[in-house]
């Protein structure tokens, strides 16, 4: 017949197994992506065709022209020798007065395919090239 204490030690020594599986886990993902905290975008004016490449700390918003930018996470994976660079961006249209539309671009965005997720603006294109720290 068990008792109830070797019950609950059990439990806990699982509860705590689990625990550590987990932050184990959690660090080896943790260092196969690396969050940066720079990001480089292009910028291309449809209009007068000229291209600009701007870097926008992480966190931060960056006015570019009617734009408000802010990149909010940005990755760089480790995974192959190729790595990803993906980020979550939003862009504001600063001449769009109409409040049900807040964000241009509210979403992840790839460097190596930016058609998956594409930016739709009149005049401008923004894509992201590289994150570094």
């Amino acid at each position: 017949m068990l008792s109830k204490k070797n019950i609950k030690a059990g439990k806990v020594n699982l509860l705590l197994f689990i625990f550590f599986v987990l932050l184990i886990n959690f660090s080896i993902i943790n260092n196969l992506i690396a969050s940066e905290s720079i990001a480089e975008l292009s910028v291309l004016d449809k209009v007068s065709s000229k291209n600009t490449n701007i870097k926008i700390r992480v966190g931060e918003e960056f006015k570019f022209q009617n734009l408000s930018i802010k990149v909010l996470t940005c990755y760089n994976s480790r995974f192959d020798d190729d790595p990803e660079v993906t980020a979550f961006m939003q862009v504001i249209d600063q001449t769009i007065t109409n409040n049900d539309k807040v964000f241009v671009f509210n979403d992840w965005t790839f460097a190596s395919s930016p058609s998956i997720r594409p930016f739709d603006h009149p005049v401008y294109d923004v894509w992201l090239k590289k994150c570094y720290s």
